[in-house]
């Protein structure tokens, strides 16, 4: 039995020797894979700079083209609109004149029903009371 104790105790050996071996291969390959990881990112990063400037002046000529081919047809555009704007602008200056000239004659209209004199009425009131008062006054 006591054999059978020391066989079991040196299989219990071998087989945590093994699998400390195994667990330090393992951990070699993933320290060894997050290095590859990592430098293939920097050579990512080294590259993704180098590249930057040129993709950056590529879009800035493309740009340019695609201004210089629209530039025209967008003046054309805008100045339509411009145009289109001073048209109803014009006539809602027109409408709006005529809807003031509409509304003081209702309002005047309106006063004078309810007998309420208007400021030319008033002014000739004011004349004739002038004129009454200059004759008092010589008398």
């Amino acid at each position: 039995m006591a054999k059978t104790k020391q066989t079991s105790q040196k299989e219990a050996k071998s087989k945590t020797a093994i699998v400390s071996e195994q667990g330090a291969q393992l951990s070699e390959k993933i320290k060894e894979s997050a290095r590859q990881i990592w430098l293939a990112g920097l050579g990512a990063y080294t590259k993704a700079e180098e590249d930057t400037g040129k993709i950056f002046d590529k879009l800035v000529k493309e740009g340019e083209e695609i201004e210089s081919l629209t530039r025209g047809v967008v003046e054309k555009q805008f100045k339509a609109v411009e145009d289109k704007v001073e048209g109803v602008r014009e006539k809602a200056s027109g409408t709006i004149g005529k809807l003031e000239s509409v509304f003081d004659q209702r309002v005047s209209s309106a006063l004078e029903r309810l007998g309420i004199p208007s400021n030319t009425h008033i002014a000739e009131l004011e004349k004739r009371i002038e004129a009454l008062e200059a004759k008092l006054s010589k008398k």
